[in-house]
C-alpha cells in the first residue's frame, strides 16, 4: 500500500519525539486516525478524551509536566472550535503545544458546506506563531517540521489544518525545483545568558540593597538550587507566583509562599518592605502586590524579552535562562552581613503557618474547606503531583499545601480557567504513571466539564503503574470564588440565581463507573479519609461537604473592600448568619489601626 499523507504525518511526528496525542475522533480526521492505527499505538498513543477542550488542557499540562511538546487533535468544525479554551491555557502559560485539526474537503471549501469553518482565522490568535492549512502532499513535510520547531523553540501554540481528502492522498516528498521547501527534523534549545556587563549591573543593584525580596514563577522551576544559593547570599526571602509553587520547598523558613489575591501575609509584608526586587521567570500579573513604584530597585530575569519590565519598572533586565543566569550572577553578589531582614521574614513566615493552622481548625458548617487541604498537606506522598482548579479551592491550594522537594504542581495560570484540574491530573498520570497525583476541584468546575473526564480515568487507570490518583471535590453548592468577589469587591450580597449550584453525589458517580468514592461531612473524618484515598488500589473521588461561608481572604484587605463586604450584610445576604458576622469582624480587624486579622 502506498504511503498516504496521514501515514507520513505520524512518521514525522514520531521522528520529532512525539509519543502521545490527546484527542477525540470525527470524520474530519478519519484519514489521520486510520494512519495512526496502521502506524501503531505502541509508538504513538492516542488518549481518547470525553471532550476536545479537555484534550487541549491535557496537551498543555503534558507540556508542563514533561517539558516536551504537547499534542492534541480534533475533527473539523465543532471539534476544532472546542480546542480553543485549552489552547489559550497553553498560550498564556507559554507552553509548547501543537493542535491538529481536520477540515472539509478542498473541493467543498467556500461552498457553505457542513462543518465548514474558517479554521485558519479561528486559530490565528491562539496559534499566531504558526497556523497553516495543508493544500498539497509535498507541503506537509515542512508544515509539520515548522509547527513542531516553532512550538518548541518559542514555547507557543501552533496549529496545522488537514482537509479530510488530503489526508488520504498518496504522500510525496517535495520535488527538487523552484517553489518547494525541503525541511528537516531536529531542535536543541540554546544556552541563553545575559552579557557580562548586564550581569555586573544587576549585581551592583542587588548589592546596594539591604532588604531584597525575590519573586519566582514557572521559569524558575528548574532552578531550585540556584534560587536558594542567591537568596542565601542576599539574605532575601522568596515569594512564589502560582505557577512557581513547586520552584522552592516550603520547609525553607524564608519562603513566604504565594503572592497576590491568593497569597500570604508574609509575601505582602516582604513586597511592601523590600528595597530591592529580584523577579525570576514570572509574569505575575497583579502589580498592586509588588513594591510601590520607586520604592525598590528592580532586576528581572526572563527568557522572553517581551515579559521584561512589564509588571514593575526594572532597573536591569536580563534576558536568559533562569538557571544559567543565576549561576553567572551568583559570584558577583556580595554576602549580606546583616541578616536582620532575613530574620524578620522568617519570624513572619513562622507566625503565618501557625495562623493558617488556626484558621483551618475553625469550626464550620459542616467542614472548613481550608482544613481539607491542611490535612492533606502532611500526608502527600513523596514525588506527588498536585493540580488545582480555579475558584476558591485555588486559595487553599496556594496557601495550605506545603510543597516538598521532588513534587510538581500546576494549574491554569494565565487563563485561570475553570475545568482544568481533572484533565491536568490525567495528563500528569500519562506523563508520569509512576507518580501519585492529587487534584483539588470545586463543585462548579466538576459540574462544568470535569465530571465526564472521570470516565477517561476509568478507561485508562489500569495502565498506570502507580494507581494513586485522587480528585477531591469541594461540594459547597456555590460558585464560591465569585460569590466572595461579589461581596468584597462589588459590595453586593450573594446572588442565588447565578451562584447556587445543585447538589450532586460525586462520590457515588465515581462508584458507578468503577472508581472508589469517599464522602466526608465531618471534619474529624478528614485525616482518615485522605489516608484511605491515598492508599487505595484504584482512583478515588473524595467528596467533602464544605462550608461556602469560610472566606478565601486575600493577604491584605483595603478599607474600601472591608466596607463593601460589611455592606452586604446590611443589604441582606442570603447566607447571613454567625459565620458571615464573624468574617465581617475579621475583615474589619485587618484594616483598623492596631489590629491584625
Amino acid at each position: 500500500m502506498a504511503k498516504l499523507v496521514g501515514d507520513f504525518v505520524w512518521e514525522r511526528l514520531y521522528a520529532w519525539g512525539v509519543r502521545r496525542v490527546f484527542g477525540y475522533p470525527g470524520d474530519g480526521i478519519n484519514g489521520l486516525l486510520g494512519a495512526l492505527n496502521r502506524f501503531g499505538t505502541d509508538k504513538i498513543q492516542l488518549v481518547q478524551v470525553r471532550h476536545e477542550e479537555m484534550a487541549a488542557f491535557m496537551a498543555s499540562a503534558y507540556a508542563k509536566f514533561t517539558g516536551e511538546l504537547g499534542v492534541c487533535m480534533a475533527t473539523s468544525g465543532p471539534g476544532a472550535s472546542h480546542l480553543i479554551t485549552g489552547l489559550y491555557d497553553a498560550r498564556l502559560d507559554h507552553m509548547p503545544v501543537l493542535a491538529i485539526a481536520g477540515q472539509q474537503a478542498r473541493t467543498a471549501m467556500g461552498g457553505h458546506y457542513q462543518q465548514e469553518v474558517d479554521l485558519h482565522t479561528m486559530f490565528k490568535d491562539v496559534a499566531g506563531a504558526f497556523v497553516q492549512q495543508a493544500s498539497a502532499p509535498a507541503q506537509v513535510r515542512h508544515l509539520v517540521d515548522r509547527a513542531v520547531r516553532i512550538a518548541k523553540a518559542e514555547r507557543r501554540v501552533t496549529a496545522i489544518i488537514f482537509p479530510n481528502d488530503l489526508q488520504e492522498e498518496p504522500y510525496e516528498d517535495p520535488p527538487r525545483k523552484h517553489g518547494t521547501v525541503h525541511s528537516g527534523v531536529g531542535y536543541s534549545a540554546p544556552r541563553i545568558i545575559p552579557t557580562d556587563a548586564d550581569l555586573r549591573r544587576a549585581a551592583e543593584v542587588l548589592n546596594s540593597c539591604s532588604k531584597v525580596g525575590i519573586l519566582v514563577g514557572a521559569g524558575a522551576l528548574h532552578a531550585t538550587d540556584e534560587v536558594i544559593a542567591v537568596a542565601n547570599k542576599l539574605g532575601a526571602g522568596v515569594a512564589k507566583a502560582l505557577l512557581g509553587k513547586a520552584a522552592l520547598p516550603d520547609d525553607l523558613p524564608w519562603v513566604t509562599g504565594s503572592i497576590g489575591l491568593l497569597g500570604t501575609r508574609p509575601s505582602w509584608d516582604m513586597m511592601t518592605g523590600c528595597d530591592g526586587l529580584l523577579m525570576i521567570g514570572s509574569g505575575f500579573p497583579y502589580s498592586e502586590f509588588l513594591p510601590k513604584e520607586g520604592a525598590a530597585r528592580g532586576v528581572q530575569i526572563d527568557i522572553e524579552p517581551n515579559m521584561l519590565s512589564l509588571r514593575y519598572p526594572m532597573e536591569v533586565n536580563l534576558t536568559g535562562d533562569s538557571r544559567d543566569t543565576l549561576r553567572a550572577l551568583l559570584p558577583l553578589l556580595e554576602e549580606k552581613a546583616d541578616r536582620s531582614w532575613r530574620q524578620t521574614i522568617e519570624k513572619n513566615v513562622a507566625a503565618w503557618w501557625k495562623e493558617l493552622e488556626s484558621r483551618a481548625m475553625h469550626s464550620a458548617e459542616p467542614v472548613n474547606p481550608q482544613r481539607v487541604v491542611w490535612e492533606l498537606s502532611p500526608r502527600l506522598p513523596e514525588r506527588a503531583i498536585i493540580t488545582s482548579d480555579s475558584g476558591s479551592c485555588a486559595n487553599w491550594y496556594a496557601r495550605d499545601i506545603r510543597i516538598r522537594r521532588g513534587m510538581m504542581a500546576s494549574l491554569s495560570g494565565g487563563l485561570a480557567s475553570m475545568g482544568a484540574a481533572v484533565p491536568y491530573a490525567i495528563a500528569a498520570k500519562f506523563a508520569h504513571p509512576d507518580r501519585p497525583v492529587v487534584s483539588l476541584v470545586g463543585d462548579g468546575a466538576m459540574q462544568m466539564n470535569n465530571m465526564a473526564e472521570l470516565i477517561t480515568v476509568a478507561k485508562y487507570w489500569r495502565e498506570w503503574s502507580n494507581k494513586t490518583w485522587v480528585v477531591c471535590v469541594f461540594n459547597n453548592q456555590d460558585l464560591n470564588q465569585v460569590t466572595w468577589e461579589q461581596r468584597v469587591m462589588a459590595g453586593d450580597p450573594k446572588f442565588n440565581a447565578s451562584q447556587q449550584l445543585p447538589d450532586v453525589p460525586y462520590h457515588r458517580f465515581a462508584e458507578l463507573i468503577g472508581l472508589r468514592g469517599i464522602y466526608v461531612d465531618n471534619p474529624d473524618r478528614l485525616a482518615g479519609a485522605w489516608e484511605e484515598a491515598l492508599s487505595s488500589d484504584r482512583p478515588v473521588v473524595l467528596e467533602v461537604k464544605t462550608d461556602p461561608n469560610v472566606p478565601p481572604l486575600p493577604p491584605h484587605i483595603t478599607l474600601a473592600q472591608a466596607k463593601a463586604f460589611t455592606s452586604t450584610i446590611v443589604k441582606g445576604d442570603p447566607e447571613e448568619g454567625s459565620m458571615l458576622m464573624d468574617t465581617a469582624k475579621e475583615v474589619l480587624s485587618s484594616v483598623l489601626p492596631g489590629h491584625r486579622s
